[in-house]
Order: structure tokens, then sequence, then C-alpha cells
């Protein structure tokens, strides 16, 4: 018999940067609605470096920190918008950073989810499945169901940034049960 871990530490990758973002407000949601068994913590992305090989004899501090933390972590969770049908750049280079250097992969193996927001009405369709692209090719086992795609995000949050919209509430705490349970299933021990 083997004793789970307590807490899981979830790295929570924000898609965008901007201050007062929707994604943002979304993923503070989501830390307040997590069971106990998950510890939500966004790791800040905006600060690194554009992936660059010819640096990585010497790579920056923030790379370096940046791919102690994934790994470090249980599971990651990324909450992205949808820029032109796809993931902003912010994003795509912290996946970059994370899987670099050759052979050295932070988010191999690690379990992942992704949560799509946007004001439209298809809640970041695209961004949600372009960025399961590259999840499957990092070798990140990435929860399939319940999909989660925020559309309309405009009206589920006042203007402090909380929840309005209780069926939304209650659709987030089930997604992170399953994706409580997601971790326990293809987790590390």
């Amino acid at each position: 018999m083997t004793l789970e871990k307590a807490v899981r530490d979830v790295a929570v990758l924000v898609g965008s940067l901007r201050k007062d973002s929707f994604n943002r407000k979304i993923a503070n949601v989501l830390a307040n609605v997590a069971p106990t068994a998950l510890r939500l913590e966004i790791v800040e992305i905006g600060g690194l470096p554009f992936y660059n090989e010819d640096i990585e004899h010497a790579p920056p501090d923030t790379w370096s920190n940046f791919r102690q933390r994934i790994k470090a972590a249980d599971a990651v969770l990324f909450i992205t918008p949808e820029y032109n049908r796809s993931i902003p750049a912010v994003l795509k280079n912290a996946l970059d950073v994370g899987s670099r250097p050759y052979g050295q992969n932070a988010w191999d193996g690690k379990p992942g989810a992704v949560v799509s927001v946007s004001p439209g009405a298809i809640g970041g369709f695209g961004a949600n499945h372009h960025l399961r692209q590259s999840l499957v090719f990092l070798n990140v086992p990435t929860l399939q169901q319940p999909e989660a795609y925020i559309g309309g995000v405009g009206n589920l949050l006042d203007a402090t940034g909380n929840l309005v919209n209780d069926g939304t509430r209650e659709f987030l705490a089930r997604f992170l049960s399953a994706f409580n349970s997601w971790i326990g299933v293809n987790g590390r021990p």
C-alpha cells in the first residue's frame, strides 16, 4: 500500500501578461475552488527571455529557475487566451524553455490540464487544441475530460475578479477534482 502525497503542487502557467487579464482572474478563481489535495501556484512566465540555443551554454538564471520549478511540480495547469487561433508567444516560449536543452525536458511525464478563457463564445477552442498538440510532443499526459473552454468570461466575473456564476464555479470545481484524479493516475510516485 502506498501513501498518497497529502497536497499536490500544481504549477499554473497563465498565457496572458495583462495585469487584469481574464485568464489570471480565472487562475485565481481556480486556486480558490481547488480541492484541498491541490495547491495551485502561478509560475510567472513573462520575464523568460526568448529561447535561443546560442545562450544555452550559460543559460539565464530565469531559465534555470523556471526549469527547476517545473521539474519540482507534481503537475502543470495551463490557462490560455486565444491569439489568432493559437496560444500567445509567451506561453509557447515557456514550453520551449522548459523543453531544453535537448534530452532534459522539464515537462516529460508531468500530468497536465488546459483551460482556455475568452470573452468570445467558443472559449478559446483553437488555442486549447493547439496547446494540446505541443503537449503531446512534450510528453505531458493531458486531462481529456472534462474539457474546459470558458467563453463569455466578461459576464462571469465582477469588477474585482470574483466569479459571479455558480454554474461555472461548480464546473471548475468538478474540473479540478477530475484533474486531481488524473494526477493520481498519471503522476510519478
